[in-house]
Formats: structure tokens, sequence, C-alpha cells
């Protein structure tokens, strides 16, 4: 599997687009506001052949979700993320204005493709990512583990040397510290870890230096 890394929006997002040798594609946090990320993000899948089979966000916070339309539109694929997280979609425009966003008449709120849950296997190509429900950054936050690959990509869970805010609406510390070290740090030491902003880590290292977890 190979992972191409997109940093996108005024918020830095991570958006990840991964593929292998059968050209299918999976994108993760379709993340794209200006029009130029937009076109970046549509001409890379496009002009590499990709088929997307899978958009999937690990969570619904605004400047998570801003490309979902476009490739939606493009794609006819339809967005995947955890149930517990789409009241998170209300009231986009008043959240966007509340963070400084213009108003540029586009609509970001995407139509619910389909729910996913923990456990959930999302097949593309010759791989398969796991979905690891971790809720306490948003209530419906989801990890994706790929075992082959020995990967996880946490979105908002965990970042280097840090975790996700828990202040928001649906936020929860002791959930959020229970799952991180249920459900990702029991996965090998070296598996890497592909968060939702920031650089890549390794859950060995986080498991030792993690000021929030340890």
């Amino acid at each position: 599997m190979q992972i191409k890394t997109f940093q996108l929006n005024p918020l830095e997002v991570n958006t990840y687009v991964l593929f292998d040798e059968t050209k299918e594609c999976v994108v993760i946090d379709a993340a794209c506001y200006y029009p130029n990320e937009t076109e970046l993000l549509i001409n890379y899948i496009v002009d590499n052949g990709f088929t997307v089979k899978h958009l999937i966000n690990t969570h619904l916070h605004f400047d998570h979700i801003f490309g979902i339309n476009a490739l939606v539109e493009k794609f006819d694929v339809k967005a995947a993320f955890h149930q517990e997280d789409e009241f998170l979609l209300e009231g986009i425009p008043q959240k966007l204005a509340m963070f400084g966003f213009p108003n540029n008449g586009v609509d970001y709120t995407p139509e619910v493709g389909h729910y996913l849950n923990d456990g959930d296997i999302i097949t593309f190509g010759n791989q398969q990512l796991k979905a690891l429900y971790v809720p306490g950054h948003s209530p419906g936050s989801l990890c994706y583990y790929s075992e082959v690959a020995n990967c996880v990509f946490t979105g908002d869970v965990l970042f280097q040397a840090s975790i996700g805010r828990t202040d928001l609406p649906g936020g929860d510390y002791d959930k959020l510290a229970h799952g991180i070290r249920t459900k990702l740090f029991t996965l090998p030491p070296e598996t890497a870890v592909y968060p939702g902003h920031g650089p890549k880590t390794t859950i060995g290292f986080e498991k030792q230096h993690n000021p929030f977890l340890i």
C-alpha cells in the first residue's frame, strides 16, 4: 500500500490517498477548502488513473469535510463515517463564520453514504483497513488500521506527542485516553501513526513519550 499526503485548508488537515498496484484507492478526510486544493486532489487521482472505492472520514469536524462533496460529485462515491458524529453536520455555515472562514456559497455538508462501526473492514485493491472506534475527541471518531502496511490513520485522536482536544461538543478526555490505550497502544510498537494534523509518529514513541498518556 502506498500513501500520498496532502496538507489542506487553513487548519492544515492531513488528507490521505491510499492506493496499490490495482489503481483502486481510498481517500481519508477529504479536507480541500480552496478551489486550487480541490483541483490538486482531484487531478492527482485522475492523473494516476485511480478508481476511488471509498471516501471515509475519521470524524466530522468541519475542517475534515470540506472536500467531500466535490469528490462525491466527481467520482460518484458516498461518504462513510460513524453515525455518532452525524450531529456535527448541523449548522456548518454558522461554524465556518465562527472560525472566520468566508462565506463562499459552497455547501460543505455531505450526504450520508453509509455508516461505519468498530471492526468494520474497508477493502480496496489488495488492501484492507479495519475501523477502530475511539471516541473522545468527537463521539464518533474512527481510526483506520492496516495490519499488512503496519500503519494506522488516527484523525484527531492521536498526534505526535499530543492527543485531540476534548472541550468540543461530545468530547470526553477519559473516553479518549481509554480508547487510545486499549485500541491503539495494543498495536505493534513499530506501527506508523498518520494523524489528522502534523507529522507522523509511531505507536511505540507515543507510548513512551506522549505527555497526555504517560
